[in-house]
């Protein structure tokens, strides 16, 4: 006896994609933002331009969405103040740790967000994940490997240090946009408002403490036509665009997805380094970056499956 086979729906793959694609962009403009953030930044003016990165957004977010921000209740209000925390500590960690550190450790180490994140998600949800998904996330991390052995592997340092523990920080940051319930049936851009505010909140506090370097008055006096540039770039495109585009996709998808797509991110800083700043990475560089967009591809089946089968609806609020 014959069954009849169940119809996929055309535009299934389609809205994958459309999920999909706005991630992808993120990963681009992070990959940028590392030339970026080193046109601006020194160990002197960490502090100084994180502030003034997220300051630069935040009247704009207030304005355009008052209204519904004045709608969070109480429990949505603390749920994004704590992302916003978490991803102060992202922020801190990274860029203190890129300027201790070669770009190629940092960009070797971060991308260990690959593997943190399913195998956190599985911890946190008791499921396991498919061995495809984790020799996919290997293949990617491997081709990140090859990609950044242009400049060589430099001794272990505090910079390393601090980029393992950003690696780890993303990983919290996106199971907990997942995992928190409040946050989860809320607007996105009110919830990432409140999120921005409370890091920009952490900076100020920071950079208004003895010792701390450079304030972001003094900072902003020095900066240039390019600097300036630079800065504006870092806060619409790498900062409101991508944690925009990061809590909109991961109700939608499965974080390990997201975390994935996210994992190209040392590919296209790479391509920003050849394309604007001249680095060339010879067969092997060339030969990582193909394993990464590989190993992409196919984590991102792996992960589809996770998400569309045994794992809960990440867009219905528990």
């Amino acid at each position: 006896m014959t069954t009849a086979a169940v119809p996929v729906p055309l535009g299934a793959p389609r809205r994958a994609w459309l999920t999909d694609l706005p991630v992808l962009l993120v990963a681009v403009v992070w990959g940028a933002s590392y030339l970026a953030a080193k046109g601006i930044t020194t160990a002197h003016t960490v502090l100084a331009v994180l502030v003034l990165r997220f300051a630069v957004v935040l009247p704009v977010l207030v304005t355009a969405g008052w209204r519904r921000l004045r709608a969070l209740d109480a429990a949505q209000w603390r749920g994004a103040a704590v992302l916003g925390l978490i991803l102060a500590g992202i922020f801190l960690l990274e860029t203190y740790g890129v300027v201790q550190t070669s770009a190629t450790n940092a960009g070797l180490i971060i991308s260990l967000t690959m593997i943190f994140t399913p195998l956190a998600e599985a911890a946190v949800t008791r499921i396991r994940p498919p061995r495809a998904f984790l020799a996919a996330a290997g293949l990617s991390v491997a081709g990140v490997v090859l990609l950044t052995q242009g400049g060589g592997f430099t001794a272990p340092s505090l910079g390393d240090l601090l980029m393992l523990l950003a690696a780890l920080a993303r990983t919290v940051h996106v199971l907990a946009m997942a995992r928190i319930k409040a946050v989860r049936s809320a607007d996105s851009l009110s919830l990432t408002t409140v999120q921005l505010g409370s890091a920009v909140a952490v900076f100020a506090v920071l950079s208004a403490l003895p010792g701390s370097g450079a304030t972001p008055w003094a900072a902003a006096a020095d900066f240039g036509p390019g600097e300036w540039a630079g800065l504006l770039f870092l806060s619409v495109f790498c900062t409101l665009f991508a944690f925009f585009v990061q809590m909109w996709a991961v109700r939608r998808t499965s974080p390990s997805r997201v975390s994935l797509l996210l994992g190209t991110e040392p590919l296209w800083a790479a391509a920003a380094g050849i394309a604007l700043a001249g680095d060339r990475p010879g067969l092997v560089g060339l030969a990582g970056a193909a394993l990464v967009l590989a190993g992409t591809a196919w984590g991102r089946g792996a992960a589809g499956v996770v998400s569309s089968g045994s794992r809960p609806d990440p867009k219905r609020a528990t």
